[in-house]
Formats: C-alpha cells, sequence, structure tokens
C-alpha cells in the first residue's frame, strides 16, 4: 500500500541550532536508508506560511502497522505531527501499468 503523510515539524523552544542541525542530519540519515529498502517513495515541499516546516511524503508499508513503524523510526517523529492518508490505484492513472 501506498501512503501520503503530511508532517508538521515544531521545534521545541531553546532548542539549540546545533540540536537542530544534529536532529535534520539524523533525518536525513534515516530517510536515506528507508529509501534505500523502499519504504519511502517520495518527498514534497508544499507551499509553506513563513517559519513552517513541513513536508510531504509518499510511502509504502504492507499496511498502517508498517508504515506506523517507519514513521515511529524517523527522528524527527519527537517534533512532528503527521496526517496519514492511504492511497488506492486509480482505474485511469497513467503511471500504473496496463491490465
Amino acid at each position: 500500500m501506498e501512503f501520503l503523510v503530511d508532517m508538521v515539524t515544531t521545534v521545541p523552544a531553546g532548542t539549540s541550532d546545533d540540536e537542530v542541525a544534529d536532529m535534520r542530519a539524523r533525518e536525513a540519515a534515516r530517510s536515506a536508508e528507508l529509501t534505500a529498502r523502499g519504504s519511502l517513495l517520495r518527498l514534497w515541499r508544499p507551499p509553506l506560511a513563513p517559519g513552517e516546516w513541513r513536508t510531504w511524503g509518499l510511502f509504502q508499508a504492507a499496511d498502517a502497522d508498517e508504515l506506523e513503524a517507519v514513521l515511529a523510526s524517523m527522528p524527527l517523529r519527537a517534533w512532528r505531527r503527521e496526517a496519514v492518508t492511504p492511497l488506492t490505484p486509480h482505474p485511469n492513472d497513467p503511471g500504473q501499468a496496463p491490465r
């Protein structure tokens, strides 16, 4: 299954720039691992409000429980809230192979 995940990150007040940089580096490394194993397919930046830190991600997992494990493994999970939308194929999707 594929899932669209809207991830909004809020850095806690008092967090140093070094802590933010470390968190971002760890998130990037974990994202690369998830991409290599086929769990993370795409990332986008939607239009952002000033100061907003938001990402849309396309993930692949066997089910919602597996997706939860993937999301829980990401370092930024500690600072963000997520909205998950399960996706189903559309019969006219140009990216699908003909049947």
